[in-house]
């Protein structure tokens, strides 16, 4: 009985293994185990065929937009930006950002297997990591825009209106920040939008300027949004939805993800209901937060202006375009009247530390799945160990020594058990023998074994129970922490991130599972004996395909495991003989 306890749990644990594989199958771009061949992706509405697109959900402001047109051909520029971070394009037809490269982060790479062998098998070549990751783009398959306006009269300047880009550097060169200013007149209003990029920083201060230059007071109100086309990432199935979603915070309902396909449900919703109010899930009003697109490893936010109040919005923009934004007031505006509102784009890495800087709650969008109550503090840990040691792999190996401190008397206990169990092993054979027709009665038997030699029959399968969510909440951290894409850890091991390329973590793996195997007490059914015989190999196949940082942890543990367990053995069967 004690024995199918543990076999199950040992299946349990298998079973996580395969759908953490899966997982990590489809967070690097390969398709799901579990899931069809992808269909075909859905058209991306055009910018420009969108581009009056609704930025707030109040009617008027719609009006606003969508009623401005273009009389005649608009002569527009694209004004390329470069800082040491990132090299940004920004449209003068709208001061749409359209592009924005992130100069400091390639894209992701497969280090291939046994170092190309050779060049004889295309399965083993490196591949990617030689482009920098690009956010914003509009390349016809994909659209990611940043976009600006302003709503609440009609023929305001907004994302459609034509701006002169001022003369004045586009380079950081030498200094500490390089500004672009665009400028804009319609409707009895003058628009400056001033994009500030710094040394260093992968925030942009995003200044607007509106001026009232009619004869008449207006009530103006400022738009930022976010666009993003619906196209799930390659490779995305029904266990581990699309990580591309837009997100928002606020100090009253916190963080929320609103994916795609609920944007779709709530246009859905008001199409069936014409002229019917409609609320949708998430917050609308609110005196602070931001909003984002949030993907693995980067982020894209639009942080507005504090102190003021905002509504927050999700749109439906076209065929397979959504857009999420926010909306401020600008107050009363007297007839040459100006009033300036200061806003942040956050567009880089989700580093911890650097999104806790930036604002309240941003550091929520990396994504550390179901178990993030484990996997946040283990984050913190982790990288207060990376402060003193310098590398993560080292800090990998020196956290699996913290945790196996934190759980020896745990983990001692179940030893222990595991190891009377091997001594009683003999004894239980014969009791199995003994009432092999009598179910009942051998149950009772061994009950009466394990009280006279005081074993806890579920006593092994403690460390298992112990060390699941661990594994399971390392596992995320790996795949959400920007940190450790690209972290070498020694020889042969560049990317921690990524699979061993040569397999000698996976094998020592297997190498060190069969010698725990061994120490265990082995199982009287010789099916389950195989059974347990066969999981070190089937393991093993597996994290040929994991990171290495989890694979590194794994073996570690179990290094410590079978030293631990040896010791305590050793002491037993010596208590034993005397």
């Amino acid at each position: 009985m004690d024995i199918n306890k543990r076999s199950i749990l040992w299946i349990v644990f298998a079973v996580s293994l395969v759908i953490l594989w899966n997982n990590w199958m489809i967070s690097t771009g390969k398709p799901s185990m579990f899931a069809p061949a992808p269909a075909k992706p859905a058209a991306v509405a055009s910018a420009s065929a969108t581009a009056a697109g609704t930025p707030a959900p109040a009617a008027a402001a719609a009006a606003a937009v969508n009623g401005t047109a273009v009389a005649a051909p608009i002569k527009t520029e694209v004004v390329t930006i470069t800082t040491d971070v990132m090299r940004v394009d920004i449209d003068t037809l709208g001061g749409t950002i359209k592009r924005l490269e992130l100069l400091k982060h390639k894209g992701s790479a497969d280090p291939g297997w046994l170092g190309g062998c050779w060049g004889l098998f295309e399965f083993c070549k490196p591949k990617g990591g030689n482009n920098t990751e690009v956010l914003f783009s509009e390349d016809g398959k994909h659209v990611y825009l940043g976009e600006t306006g302003l709503v609440g009269a009609p023929g305001l300047p907004n994302h459609q209106t034509a701006f002169v880009a001022q003369p004045g550097p586009r380079m950081l060169n030498d200094g500490n920040q390089v500004k672009l200013v665009l400028e804009a007149e319609q409707g009895g209003v003058k628009l400056t939008k001033t994009f500030t990029f710094k040394k260093g920083d992968y925030v942009v201060d995003v200044q607007h300027t509106v001026t009232n230059t009619s004869a008449a007071a207006m009530a103006p109100q400022l738009y930022l949004q976010l666009k993003h086309d619906g196209t799930p990432p390659a490779g995305s199935g029904f266990m581990n939805p699309s990580f591309i979603a837009p997100t928002m915070y606020t100090s009253e309902s916190h963080y929320k993800k609103y994916e795609f396909k609920k944007i779709e449900k709530d246009a859905e919703a008001q199409k069936e209901n014409p002229g019917k109010p409609f609320t949708p899930d998430h917050v609308t009003k609110s005196n602070d937060g931001w909003v984002a697109i949030a993907q693995h490893f980067f982020v894209s936010a639009f942080i507005p202006q504090d102190k003021l109040p905002r509504d927050i919005f999700t749109k439906k923009e076209g065929d397979n375009l959504y857009s999420i934004g926010v909306v401020q007031p600008l107050g009363n505006l007297a007839p040459g009247a100006s009033v300036t509102n200061n806003a942040r784009l956050y567009s880089g890495p989700q580093d911890t530390d650097t999104l806790k800087q930036v604002t309240e709650g941003l550091d929520l969008v990396k994504d550390y799945g179901w178990l993030a109550i484990v996997a946040r503090p283990m984050w913190a840990a982790m990288a207060a160990i990376h402060s003193v040691v310098g590398n993560w792999g080292w800090t990998i190996i020196a956290f699996t020594v913290a945790i196996k401190l934190l759980f020896f008397p745990l983990s001692a206990a179940s030893f222990r058990s595991m190891a009377k169990m091997k001594t009683v092993t003999p004894k239980m054979t014969a009791i199995r023998e003994r009432y092999k027709g009598d179910p009942q009665k051998m149950n009772q038997a061994m009950m009466e074994l394990y009280k006279t030699e005081k074993i806890n029959p579920l006593g092994g399968c403690l460390p298992i129970l112990v060390q699941m969510p661990v594994f399971i909440a390392l596992y995320w951290v790996l795949n959400a922490s920007v940190e450790m894409r690209g972290a070498p850890w020694a020889l042969w091991i560049t990317d921690l991130t990524q699979h061993d390329p040569w397999a000698i973590l996976p094998i020592l793996y297997a190498i060190s599972m069969y010698i725990t195997t061994r120490l265990n007490p082995q199982p009287a059914d010789p099916v389950q004996a195989k059974m347990m015989m066969f999981m070190p190999i089937a393991f093993s196949v597996m994290f040929f395909f994991f990171p290495s940082g989890l694979v590194l942890y794994w073996v570690v543990n179990n290094l410590l495991s079978i030293a631990q367990q040896w010791v305590i053995t050793k002491k037993l069967e010596i208590g034993t003989a005397k």
